[in-house]
Order: C-alpha cells, then structure tokens, then sequence
C-alpha cells in the first residue's frame, strides 16, 4: 500500500442508476466536495442521473484521465465496472457503499464527510489489486476480457453437464465435469468462488483460486495456484450452450474446442483504503464472524 497524496484538485463522481437514493447521494457528494474548493467533474449517465451542471466526460475511462479521485456511488458491482473501465489509469477509486456487503468499497454513505476529511488530510492509503485477463480463441475469432473478481465459464439454461480440460502453465490438471468453473483473483475469493465452496484468500496472496461449481466428481476441490501461472481451459462438451463472464457481466459463448487462457495482467485497481482498516477485519465484519472464547 501507499499513502494518497493530499494534492486532491479535480474529482470524477461515478454512481450506479440502479442503486435507491443514488441521485441524492450523489448530490450530497458533489457538495461536499466543491465546499471544500476542489473540481468536480462526472460521467454523462451520473451527471444526467444526478441533475449534476458539473463538467462532463462522455465515459468513465475519459473521466478517470481527467481526475486525481474518483468516487464510485454503489456497491461491489460499481467498483468492479469502474476498475475494469478505468484500468491502465491508475486513478485511485473510492467506493462510497450504498449496496449490501460493500468488500471493495471505502466507506458508508453517510461516513463520506469524515472519510473526505482523512482524505484530504493525506491519511488514507491506496490499495493496487492486480485485475486478470483472458483471451479466448474461438471459430469466430478471438475475444479479450478484463477482471478484478473473476472469471466464470458456466452453462446455460441446459440442465446438463460440461466437461473443461484445464492446464497449468502447460501441464494438465485435471478434467471438470460439472456446471462450470470459476477463475478467480485473490480479490474475487470473496466472491463467487466462496460461494462454491473455494478458499478465502487474502487480496496480498498472488494466487489464482480455481474453483469448480457443482461439480460431478465429489474429490474435485479448489486449487491454488501462482498468480504468475497461464492457466488453459479448453471446453470438451458440444451441443450445450457455454459461456464466459467476467465479474458477472452478461458471458460471451464459448464454443467447443475453444481456447481460454488466463493470466494476470498489468493493470492495477487502485483502491482508497481507511488507515487501519484491515481485510481481516472486513471479512469479520461482512460476513458476520464472530468468536468465542475457549
């Protein structure tokens, strides 16, 4: 981690339509901020949203080229459009919570005042998680996407399995027969991956989690695997519907036979942490741990 320089003059405001009382949220933002003299600037869909008569950038990516801060309104979802958006800029992002469990973002909505203020007091630090990519060579050409969380090649409406070969840096693995696999960062073990059963794995681990979804073969577990690993998935299964998503978006199909593969990239997410604030403490927060005494 690294300390946020207090040389804050120009921020970009990025909120999520879907989240309740975004808009006034948002506002409330853009007040607190022009109090204290600083440039505020937004995305055309949140200053449409908002009402905002602040500077504009058509996208979130030209947003993040013109601005020291962004603040990203809503939840995990938002922060992982705004980090896949903003990737190569290293614009560090402040996540304002107005979802549910909140693990990427910095604070609640109405801790934002105080927040602003360590910010401003150069006391905050910045968080850079490495995002993943993957290529994926198929028929009709060859896809590219970017990750903070996760990748997920999953079925569709079917009912039926899939069977996933899969390599590690060259050498196979293993075969997955089942729903699906998930490809995870050490940010996303949080995720969808812990959900099916994989490890939590601390955002400072260079690891990828590579966790299998229902799968068929009751030995199959989550591997760990290096993060500087190329990691080969190739779908074997013809005639059911395949995908594959990145942090949840809608999938691009996977056709049998084609090749995915997955590695870190060199970007980074830049992520405004509170001093003191800890994953640890975080996860027992979120997820409601607690423990007892022996």
């Amino acid at each position: 981690m690294k300390n946020l320089t207090n040389q804050i003059e120009r921020v970009g405001l990025v909120a999520n339509r879907d989240k309740p009382d975004v808009a006034a949220a948002t506002r409330a933002a853009g007040r607190l901020l022009r109090r204290r003299g600083v440039a505020v600037l937004a995305d055309a869909d949140t200053a449409a949203l908002a009402g905002l008569r602040d500077a504009t950038c058509a996208t979130v990516a030209a947003l993040a080229h013109e601005c020291d801060l962004l603040l990203a309104l809503g939840g995990d979802g938002t922060m992982l459009r705004v980090a896949r958006a903003t990737a190569g800029t290293r614009t560090p992002i402040l996540g304002v919570n107005l979802g549910t469990l909140g693990f990427l973002t910095t604070c609640q909505a109405r801790e934002l005042k105080s927040t602003l203020d360590r910010v401003f007091a150069g006391e905050c630090l910045v968080d850079c998680r490495s995002l993943i990519q993957a290529r994926l060579a198929g028929p009709d050409g060859e896809q590219r996407e970017l990750a903070l969380n996760d990748f997920v090649i999953s079925r569709g409406a079917t009912p039926r399995l899939i069977e996933l070969a899969v390599k590690v840096d060259g050498a196979p693995l293993t075969r997955y027969r089942g729903d699906g696999l998930i490809v995870s960062s050490p940010t996303g073990s949080t995720a969808y991956s812990l959900a099916a059963g994989g490890a939590v794995v601390s955002p400072q681990a260079d690891v990828f989690a590579l966790t299998p979804i229902c799968p068929h073969t009751l030995s199959n577990r989550s591997v760990i695997v290096n993060l500087r690993a190329t990691i080969e998935v190739r779908l074997l299964t013809e005639g059911v519907e395949t995908f594959l998503s990145a942090d949840g978006q809608p999938g691009v199909p996977v056709a049998a036979g084609a090749r995915l593969l997955i590695r870190r990239s060199r970007h980074h997410a830049c992520l405004v942490r509170l001093p003191g604030a800890s994953f640890f403490q975080t996860l027992s927060q979120k997820m409601n741990w607690s423990g007892t005494a022996v």
